[in-house]
């Protein structure tokens, strides 16, 4: 696949040191390591007195902190109603504008990057106003320009028929605007173009029934093997990804007959399937984070109904029991937790300590947020670890993860976020750099009501 790149200026240079190196790889933690930087590239990764540092180079200290590649949630959504910013997800829908909708998506990817996620797949959305896929590309497109802060987003366009999951996102009775649903692989293939068109990065489909929309049962089939095939089939000619919603067995043959590049939540299973999906290597989001008590709690204080409630409920042990099969077989896991509507944007590593309570080490919890997450959507070789060559996504965090998967929850011990080389929050003694200055539930809900 041709690939055009840029030249690459080189950039100042500069030192990273810490007290303990968990590098992405999986391998024992590097003690006193040294990271000599270049610009937005990692030069060289050493340890103390084995790194020849530059004269004149700036060198970041960070004391005993351990050191590691940006975390990566490879399945959220940031312009979706949080309980955080709106008082009652179903009023904003319907009396927020577009263009502040758009403001809290930034909003929302801030607080996430605040806390070391460094990259963010949003998988789209839809709403009462159109799909708004420009909406959140300009988002990624304005951080990209350096106009405003951020983490690296990689955005997704619902392609989706009639009365899908994802159409019922808005309730049946709201009336459609725009071009939001197609019925048919070659209706289905425009609006695949059409996201495409608008700049989305990931083509993103559903092929069963869901959990948080009112009226649906989680088997229902929402898309034909043609149709699928046709979606899957246009995102790649593009030379783009496909992400395919799936919630049972039968869902996930579909998206593996048609080459999906990921498969999206982890729900329903059988063996064979499983074995299915791990033979084919395709990487598949838990999202476990959207199923937890403290997630139908938050959906319940928005006053989402009483028949969603009780169908996520119902869905909660299936999901974790699939994910313990699918991790014994292995399957390939990148973390992504469905943040949305729940639970609270920038609390994304809750989800690194459910894979831990099921079964994970916490080794290969941060793997699924490192170097498996940017395997899975594809910007391995720049991304995931920290190497020579690689861009320099770096965070700090106090404490040893491997000891305590829950230091990443805590804003205080995410002691530096570095991106492409850039520091965007440092909270090192004697520092008070943040992305977002205010702390959660400080700033006014909205609530129109």
């Amino acid at each position: 696949m041709f690939e055009f790149k840029p030249a690459e200026a080189k950039g100042p240079v500069r030192v990273l040191k810490g007290g303990l190196l968990i590098d992405g790889n999986g391998g024992k933690p590097v003690k006193d390591p040294v990271i000599l930087l270049e610009g937005r590239r990692i030069k060289q990764v050493g340890v103390k007195g084995k790194v020849k540092i530059p004269a004149k180079a700036e060198v970041i200290d960070c004391g005993t902190a351990t050191l590691m590649p940006g975390l990566m949630d490879v399945h959220l959504h940031t312009m979706m109603f949080n309980c955080l910013t709106f008082h009652n997800y179903r009023v904003a829908q319907w009396e927020i504008t577009p263009e502040l909708q758009q403001m809290y998506g930034l909003f929302h990817a801030q607080l996430c990057f605040d806390m070391g996620f460094t990259t963010l797949r949003d998988l789209g959305l839809n709403s009462g106003r159109g799909l708004l896929t420009a909406h959140l590309c300009a988002i990624r497109d304005s951080i990209e320009a350096g106009v405003i802060e951020g983490p690296r987003m990689l955005i997704g366009g619902f392609t989706t028929i009639t009365g899908s999951h994802l159409d019922l996102i808005q309730p049946r009775a709201a009336q459609r605007y725009g071009f939001q649903t197609a019925d048919g692989p070659w209706e289905l293939r425009k609006l695949a173009r059409t996201n495409l068109l608008a700049g989305c990065d990931i083509v993103k489909t559903c092929a069963t029934g869901g959990g948080g929309t009112d009226k649906e049962e989680p088997d229902i089939r929402n898309m034909t093997q043609e149709e699928i095939d046709a979606i899957v089939d246009e995102a790649h000619a593009f030379h783009k990804t496909a992400a395919v919603h799936c919630f049972t067995p039968n869902g996930q043959r579909m998206a593996l007959a048609a080459g999906a590049d990921t498969i999206e939540h982890m729900v329903f299973h059988d063996d064979e399937t499983i074995d299915m999906i791990a033979e084919a290597g395709t990487w598949m989001t838990p999202t476990l984070l959207h199923r937890t008590d403290h997630a139908i709690g938050t959906r319940k204080d928005q006053g989402t109904s009483q028949f969603v409630l009780n169908k996520m409920k119902a869905l909660q042990p299936y999901c974790f029991e699939t994910f313990q099969k699918m991790h014994k077989a292995g399957v390939n896991i990148a973390l992504g937790t469905d943040m949305g509507f729940d639970p609270e944007m920038g609390t994304n590593a809750r989800e690194m300590e459910i894979y831990v309570t099921l079964g994970m080490t916490p080794m290969e919890a941060i793997m699924s947020a490192t170097k498996n997450a940017a395997r899975a959507i594809k910007l391995d070789k720049q991304l995931g670890t920290v190497e020579a060559g690689k861009l320099a996504d770096i965070i700090a965090v106090k404490g040893d993860p491997l000891k305590n998967i829950r230091v990443f929850q805590d804003k205080k011990n995410i002691q530096l976020v570095m991106k492409e080389g850039r520091i965007y929050a440092d909270r090192r003694p004697g520092h008070d750099k943040n992305v977002v200055s205010v702390t959660p539930r400080d700033w006014k809900k909205i609530d129109y009501l």
